[in-house]
């Protein structure tokens, strides 16, 4: 079974893909208005913000309020795009999501830039590990984790014309754009490569470093399949379970904590309907901390080496 090659002509940020997205949304849906507490350039909205100001709010360092604004304006048919760091888009205003979006299913686009560990040098107290977990568990929350610019585009076209709450992850480091051709369906996991020894199902910023993990594997006669899952909630059950009838074995890959995250999500599938040995590359249980996004990366597991040894790992289990 052949190794797929996937090639990039630039490295940038998955939150350029929502900044270029928002504009292209704010010129064809006069229905879209966009909501910022203070991060406007952080966000990325400020091309939104140049051509539609009247359908541009600046909230300020208030996201509760941001996001009971945003619940109201969707009462007259607009279509909100709330806007700060995934921290205070989740953690800091949970009450307000959970009471006044998702209880009453408001059609509020929830988008939440600098998530993860790869946020960096700000430290803990701005990176969000929990997020994936908070949201996922809310009723009828739709939660994204997108992994490059075009597919960040995509997505937030994507949520425009989907009714309901959702919540859209990216990030602040510059990472690989790969998918220009590829699809993007809420609710659709993407395979990238197939294989028969052992799947490994990633997210966000994971899902290239899976696909570099699959190239060393190979080098050792190791044929990985890698399914990028965008799209956390509703999960592609059927995708995943085709994979790990096959190859046996799953790797789950999140910038995320292992627990209440991606993989937990995957564990309940398999537990349901097809008990298959797994591992988890994620955060264990703890807090970031202040360093350059690859730093943390590597202190926290969350590479190609980490996909390696863990695939190694699952595959020996298996057998």
């Amino acid at each position: 079974m052949g190794l797929k090659e996937y090639r990039f002509t630039e490295q940038i940020d998955t939150r350029s893909g929502f900044g270029v997205g928002l504009a292209e949304l704010g010129n064809a849906n006069p229905d879209v208005v966009a909501l910022c507490a203070d991060l406007t350039g952080s966000l990325k909205m400020d091309d939104f913000k140049a051509a539609h100001p009247e359908r541009f709010f600046q909230i300020g360092i208030a996201e509760a309020n941001m996001m009971g604004i945003a619940a109201g304006m969707t009462i007259g048919g607009k279509i909100p795009f709330t806007g700060t760091f995934a921290n205070f888009s989740t953690g800091r205003v949970y009450d307000q999501i959970r009471q006044s979006i998702a209880y009453s299913h408001k059609n509020v686009k929830i988008c939440a830039s600098h998530a993860g560990i790869t946020l960096g040098e700000d430290g803990a107290t701005h990176q969000i590990l929990e997020d994936i977990g908070l949201m996922k568990m809310l009723p009828g929350m739709t939660v994204i984790n997108t992994c490059d610019f075009e597919q960040t585009r995509k997505a937030t076209h994507a949520i425009a014309e989907h009714y309901g709450p959702v919540y859209l992850r990216f990030g602040r480091p510059k990472m690989p754009n790969f998918t220009t051709e590829l699809p993007f369906e809420i609710g659709k996991g993407i395979l990238l490569q197939e294989g028969a020894d052992v799947t490994l199902v990633a997210t966000g910023h994971l899902v290239w470093e899976a696909l570099e993990a699959a190239k060393i594997l190979y080098e050792q006669g190791i044929n990985a399949e890698v399914i990028n899952i965008h799209t956390i909630k509703p999960l592609d059950d059927a995708i995943i379970l085709q994979s790990v009838k096959k190859t046996g074995c799953v790797v789950s890959c999140e910038e995320h904590n292992f627990l209440g995250g991606l993989g937990e999500s995957i564990a309940r599938v398999l537990a349901e309907n097809h008990p298959t040995p797994q591992a988890f590359v994620a955060t264990q249980d703890t807090f970031g901390e202040s360093g350059t996004p690859s730093e943390l990366m590597d202190k926290y597991g969350l590479n190609a080496a980490a996909i390696v040894g863990k695939a190694q790992e699952v595959i020996a289990r298996k057998a």
